[in-house]
C-alpha cells in the first residue's frame, strides 16, 4: 500500500511541474522569440517483490523547443529577426556573453547598440557603437552600416558586424532570464550562414491551443493521482480497522 501511495505522490508532483511549465509557455505566447519549454521524465521500475511491472517517474529534465516562430513584418528598421537557426550575442546582465533571438535595437546616449531590454549587442570585436546623428542599416549577414541623416556627406560607414552563432540545440541551455548559454560557459565562435532579416520580429513559437489542451490533460492526470492517493489512504485505514477488530 505504501508503494501505491508513493507512486501516486511522485506522479502528482511531476504532473504539477508539467502544469507549471505549460502555464509559463502560455503566459509567453506574445513574447518575441520565446522558445517553449517542456518537461520530460524518466520512468524506472519499482524495485522489490510483488511489483515488477510498476514504474515511477524521476529526474525531470527541462528542455526547450527551438523551432522558429513566425516572422512578423514591422517595416521598422530598428527591428530585426533571425531567419535561420542560430542566435546573436549580447552582454548578459551579470557579465559575460549570452545569446538570444529577440531582435530589435535601440541606441543609448553613448551610442552603444542595445536590445530593447538594455543589453549591449555584441559585435565580432565587442559592443557596436554608432556615432551621433547616423542612421543604422543591417545587412543579411549582420553587418551594421550607418550614414548621416543630415549634411552633404551621406557616405555609408561599416561600424561592425553583429556576432552571430549557431551552436546547435544541445550545446546551449536556457536560463531563468530567457537567455541561452553554452554548457561549458565559454563564449561561442561566430558562425557563417546565420541570416538577419531587417524590419521583422520573430514571434513566440508557443501554440496557444495546444498549450490549453495540455493544461487540461495535466489537470486530469493530477486529479487521477490525487484520487489514487485518497483510495490508498482509505484502504490503509480500513485494513487497520479490520486488523484491530480481528486482534
Amino acid at each position: 500500500m505504501d508503494k501505491v501511495l508513493y507512486l501516486a505522490m511522485n506522479g502528482a508532483k511531476n504532473v504539477a511541474l508539467q502544469q507549471a511549465t505549460t502555464s509559463n509557455n502560455l503566459a509567453n505566447v506574445h513574447t518575441n522569440a520565446f522558445k517553449a519549454d517542456y518537461a520530460a521524465f524518466r520512468a524506472l521500475r519499482v524495485q522489490g517483490d510483488g511489483a515488477p511491472t510498476r514504474t515511477y517517474q524521476v529526474d525531470n529534465t527541462i528542455g526547450h523547443d527551438m523551432s522558429q516562430g513566425s516572422l512578423q513584418k514591422t517595416d521598422n528598421q530598428s527591428d530585426f529577426a533571425l531567419a535561420t537557426p542560430g542566435f546573436f550575442a549580447v552582454e548578459a546582465p551579470g557579465g559575460g556573453e549570452a545569446y538570444t533571438r529577440d531582435g530589435g535595437f535601440v541606441i543609448d546616449t553613448e551610442g552603444t547598440m542595445r536590445t530593447r531590454s538594455g543589453m549591449a549587442i555584441q559585435g565580432d570585436g565587442g559592443p557596436i557603437v554608432v556615432p551621433r546623428g547616423m542612421q543604422v542599416t543591417l545587412s543579411v549577414d549582420g553587418t551594421v552600416s550607418a550614414s548621416r541623416t543630415v549634411g552633404a556627406d551621406r557616405s555609408v560607414q561599416v561600424l561592425g558586424r553583429i556576432k552571430l552563432v549557431n551552436p546547435g540545440e544541445r550545446a546551449v541551455y536556457k536560463g531563468d532570464d530567457g537567455l541561452f548559454r553554452p554548457h561549458d560557459g565559454q563564449p561561442l565562435d561566430a558562425a557563417t550562414g546565420v541570416q538577419v532579416k531587417s524590419g521583422f520580429l520573430e514571434a513566440s513559437n508557443v501554440n496557444a491551443v495546444q498549450s490549453l489542451v495540455e493544461m487540461i490533460s495535466h489537470a486530469r492526470h493530477y486529479d487521477l493521482n490525487i484520487k489514487v492517493m485518497q483510495t490508498a489512504d482509505q484502504d490503509a485505514r480500513q485494513a487497520t480497522q479490520l486488523l484491530s477488530v480481528g486482534g
